[in-house]
């Protein structure tokens, strides 16, 4: 008989090599490993030093005030959790192919990368509603946009999807697993970790299905018909100035939700045989290590605030004149 998970195979030590998930991600490609480590170790340096800058800057810079660059911080913050959880797991991985990892730890990566991408889902929503607000209701938007409902929204956003994570953890890992404990992909994920049950889940895949749409769907339904009227409001102004200042503090925001978007959406929500398990792994790289390490580059880059406030904060304190 193959081991079951009929009992917490973490609380019974002798067992645990035989109850170990491995990780196979990039098998496929065993001689572009160290090069793949290289990459990814870059990624993960610049993701941590881009989203922990951000971080500074908006919390230290009192430029840097506004609702918009609040929900920035907590987007960063996010970020950097989905890389701490996401990218040491697929060093070891590359560097140390084979090596197991207990059965609790595999259920806590996956616990973190669903409520992490939760509560992504739901930030870029509120940031959507915030540049709505600021567009299409200018004279209202401080006195809707409080600090406290700021401070609340943040609040839902990290943590409505927590409890919907741990009830599909705990349902997930409850089945029993058969057979060889190799996970093709290169974190624990719902769809490799399926593959491996020796159990009826029908009921858990079509929960997951309705779940998956959602928290996908419906935060962007919310976005796009947030931005549908930002852009009614736009066309409104007289002003080709005003109409330009308008589209250009969301242009960040809408490259960071195509990015987003467009990766978990192919990847969660096309049928199980539209793709390979190597081809979704590709795929999957974009919302765990491309766009994490993107996000800064792009709010900096296009956003003049964000780099005034990085010469005050890192360059103006030392004492070096900036002309």
């Amino acid at each position: 008989m193959p081991p079951s998970w009929a009992s917490p195979p973490w609380t019974n030590q002798s067992r645990s090599r035989e109850l170990e998930f491995v990780l196979l991600g990039f098998s496929h490609v065993p001689s572009l490993r160290p090069m793949l480590a290289v990459l990814f170790l870059v990624a993960f340096l610049l993701t941590l030093l881009g989203n922990t800058l951000i971080f500074i800057l908006t919390s230290l810079d009192p430029g840097l005030r506004a609702p918009m660059y609040f929900f920035l911080r907590h987007l960063a913050l996010v970020e950097i959790c989905f890389s701490l959880d996401v990218s040491p797991r697929l060093l070891v991985t590359l560097l140390q192919p084979g090596r197991g990892m207990f059965p609790i730890s595999c259920a806590l990566q996956l616990l973190l990368v669903l409520s992490l991408v939760t509560s992504e889902c739901f930030l870029l929503t509120v940031m959507a509603w915030d540049r709505f607000l600021a567009i299409c209701r200018p004279l209202r938007y401080g006195a809707i946009m409080s600090l406290r409902l700021c401070h609340l929204l943040a609040a839902a956003c990290w943590l409505t999807g927590l409890p919907i994570s741990v009830a599909l953890t705990i349902w997930l890992f409850n089945f029993p697993f058969c057979g060889p404990r190799g996970i093709r992909h290169f974190l624990c994920d719902i769809p490799p970790l399926l593959s491996l049950v020796c159990a009826d889940t029908r009921v858990f895949e079509a929960s997951m299905f309705v779940i998956t749409v959602l928290v996908i769907m419906v935060p962007f339904s919310l976005i796009a018909t947030s931005y549908i009227m930002i852009l009614a409001a736009v066309l409104r102004m007289p002003s080709a100035s005003g109409r330009h200042k308008a589209l250009s503090t969301c242009a960040s925001h809408l490259i960071v939700v195509i990015l987003f978007y467009g990766t978990t959406g192919v990847i969660h929500l096309r049928p199980k045989a539209s793709y390979s398990p190597e081809s979704k792994q590709v795929v999957s790289l974009s919302y765990t290590i491309v766009t994490p390490m993107l996000n800064p580059l792009i709010y900096s880059l296009r956003n003049k605030e964000v780099k005034d406030a990085f010469r005050r904060v890192f360059i103006q304190r030392r004492g070096t004149f900036i002309p």
